[in-house]
């Protein structure tokens, strides 16, 4: 488990789906964790929430969560409000790209966000020594953005008009954080 100041990031289980497969099935919720990937990510049933868990629960035991692993986020007095990951792990490099998701609304605006982010952050450069963290989001999703930045993520690039989104197109935004530069501001 790693903990924060607001929450704990622990393994996913079996019954972190239910709640994740309503979160899913929430069009405003999907559409700020999700952006144009709305369509594949919240059409999407209970049975395959739970395959999809059974296979990642697999796939992480072959190669010993290193590569990629799913956490569920919850508040240090037990309440599941999100997820967050980290994937691609490239171990020449020690780069790795990371995805957080503060799902439950009533937690939104409140500082979980980047709780979550400070924790994994300390987890993948300090017990993980990466050097190297990117994440991307859409141009509206400007809460979102604002949290990568209070961790110091910096804008590294745009895809222009990448992303459709309620009948508009937005850019995709690109970040990073090196492991000097985060362990200036820790």
């Amino acid at each position: 488990m790693i903990r924060g100041n607001l929450v704990e990031l622990r393994p996913v289980t079996a019954e972190d789906m239910e709640r994740l497969y309503v979160w899913r099935n929430d069009e405003e919720v999907a559409t700020w964790a999700a952006g144009s990937s709305f369509v594949t990510y919240s059409i999407v049933s209970l049975d395959t929430l739970r395959t999809m868990y059974e296979e990642a629960l697999r796939t992480s035991k072959l190669d010993d969560k290193l590569n990629q692993f799913i956490f569920s986020v919850y508040t240090l007095d037990g309440v599941h409000i999100g997820n967050c990951d980290y994937r691609q792990v490239d171990p020449i490099t020690r780069a790795a790209t990371i995805g957080i998701g503060i799902l439950a609304k009533e937690y939104w605006s409140k500082g979980y966000g980047t709780d979550t982010l400070h924790a994994l952050l300390r987890f993948l450069f300090l017990k993980m020594n990466l050097n190297r963290v990117q994440l991307d989001t859409w141009s509206g999703n400007t809460r979102a953005i604002r949290a990568y930045e209070k961790c110091g993520f910096v804008l590294e690039g745009r895809l222009r008009q990448n992303e459709y989104i309620d009948g508009q197109y937005h850019d995709t935004i690109l970040m990073g954080l090196l492991r000097e530069d985060y362990l200036q501001i820790k």
